[in-house]
């Protein structure tokens, strides 16, 4: 029988808020915790505990060796793991498909999420909406609440639910069937768009916050996941209806990844990060991981036991995680793709000793995952750290896109064709491939084009923490995996954490995913 202890939520029943997200976007300083049981009162008081909620999703999405936005890449074929076999096993497993249910990654961002959802829950709960600027306070955490439980569903499926703070009283939950968990999704999104003001509504400083067209965008993302195609390009179509006014692609698409384009017209729900505190290799705050630099680029940059004169393509060298699968170089072959695009996402090996890098590894865990491609999207750019720092791997500033406008354009593409509107799932396709320097695309049959925008989204989307799930939910995960380790049925989803089974009473080893 289990012990009646707490389990992964035990941590939020502290309540302590975090004070990172200090972006130059973003200067507040947000109360170091709930005061007492009538906080927050004032509108100054509520929107620092809403910051609260956007630094415990900096966190969760940066947080060092234990990544959601890290995680969600490894099981797709545009990367691998990279660095050494035996680097950071919890992330190896993961890209191997050997990951079990007390994988701390998986752990630890199931708890990342689950935190910021009781910080929502309680805001929710405490604050009065009694004038115009906390019904939008409310809004955004109802919008914050809805892509925290997003993210669970996608990744582990049926997962406890609730809309209370989390107590002693009530904190053993039940799984939640996923899809009643997307009806609550639905509604508190639906809520907040009804509510929230566009972007280009907001201060400058402030367009980090969830703006009505992010949370239509995260609404639609939602339906497609479903299936509910009408629905999804409705709500898309909005969205749409803005560009050039409010969401744009970007002109240069190596630009997207960087600090020119922060919060630009391309961005529509973006995790901020900062290179301002200049830290070193003796202040880092490794543990508890409140850093406010994107650590994980670092991660992700050209590890020095294999490349050398990375600074011949203006990196800086990293540790080598995340390396590209050669699944992903041989899809810009087959497309044709070779402009601006292959140029702003990796780099051939070839083209890397043409530029005046070396490889120079030696041993073969030095090329361990390599497949004679380097990571450009989300690498270790010398512009994207702090120039007066004297380590410079340790300040990126480099944000996490978490939605851009080129996916709202092909998330309504691939719900118009499935809709049988396959005339305006193209003017929205073409619009990315014409960004890339490619050919506009003819009419054609339903499948032809749905394969079509499939391609795309993989070009378009790589290293971006879509690729697996999109396997996933079109049901070409075991087709495209298998030969990596996928097993159908299995690894459809994370497993759900083992300290949880232990210490929740309402989830027993049985209720445990499929395989685990």
């Amino acid at each position: 029988m289990k012990r009646n202890i707490l389990f992964i939520w035990l941590p939020v029943l502290l309540i302590l808020l975090t004070t990172a997200c200090s972006d130059d976007f973003l200067k507040v300083d947000p109360a170091g915790k709930w005061e007492n049981e009538n906080y927050p009162e004032n509108n100054e008081e509520a929107f620092s505990v809403l910051i609260g909620a956007y630094d415990l999703m900096q966190w969760n999405y940066g947080r060092d060796w234990n990544s959601a936005f890290f995680a969600k890449n490894l099981p797709a074929d545009d990367v691998n793991a990279g660095s050494f076999a035996s680097d950071q096993l919890p992330y190896q497993n993961i890209d191997d498909y050997v990951n079990e249910a007390d994988n701390t990654v998986t752990t630890a961002i199931w708890e990342g999420f689950y935190k910021t959802i009781n910080h929502c829950n309680i805001l929710l709960a405490r604050l009065e909406a009694d004038n115009e600027y906390k019904e939008h306070i409310v809004a955004e955490a109802k919008a914050i609440r809805a892509w925290n439980y997003f993210e669970l569903v996608t990744m582990y499926g049926d997962v406890p639910y609730t809309t209370e703070p989390t107590t002693m009283e009530n904190i053993h939950r039940a799984r939640t069937p996923k899809s009643d968990v997307y009806v609550e999704i639905e509604n508190d999104l639906k809520e907040a768009i009804d509510v929230l003001p566009i972007k280009t509504a907001l201060p400058a400083n402030e367009r980090f916050r969830i703006s009505k067209g992010a949370a239509q965008a995260m609404l639609g993302k939602v339906y497609l996941y479903q299936e509910k195609w009408p629905l999804a390009h409705a709500v898309l179509s909005e969205v749409i209806a803005t560009e050039g006014e409010v969401y744009d692609l970007e002109e240069d698409f190596g630009d997207v990844w960087k600090e020119v384009a922060e919060l630009g017209s391309e961005s529509v729900f973006e995790i901020l990060y900062t290179s301002q505190e200049g830290y070193d290799w003796g202040n880092f705050p490794w543990s508890p991981g409140l850093h406010e630099s994107n650590v994980h680029i670092v991660l992700m940059g050209p590890r020095g036991d294999l490349f050398g004169n990375v600074g011949a393509i203006g990196l800086i060298g990293g540790w080598g995680f995340n390396l590209p699968g050669e699944n992903i170089g041989k899809a810009f072959e087959q497309m044709g793709d070779d402009g601006p695009r292959y140029r702003g996402s990796l780099l051939s090996e070839e083209d890397f000793l043409a530029a005046g890098g070396e490889i120079t590894g030696e041993t073969e865990d030095d090329f361990h995952d390599y497949d004679k491609y380097i990571r450009i999207k989300y690498s270790t750019h010398a512009s994207e750290s702090n120039p007066s720092a004297a380590v410079k791997e340790l300040n990126f500033t480099t944000n996490w896109r978490l939605i851009r406008y080129a996916d709202v354009l092909l998330m309504a593409a691939e719900a118009y064709n499935e809709d049988n509107e396959p005339a305006k799932a193209l003017i929205e396709l073409n619009k990315v491939r014409e960004r890339a320097g490619l050919d506009e695309l003819p009419e054609m049959g339903k499948d032809a084009l749905r394969e079509a925008i499939k391609s795309e989204r993989q070009l378009e989307l790589a290293f971006e923490g879509s690729r697996f799930w999109d396997l996933v939910r079109w049901g070409d995960a075991a087709d495209v995996l298998s030969a990596d380790g996928f097993v159908a049925g299995k690894h459809e989803h994370f497993p759900i954490p083992q300290s949880e089974i232990s210490a929740n009473n309402e989830i027993e080893q049985e209720d445990q995913n499929p395989g685990f």
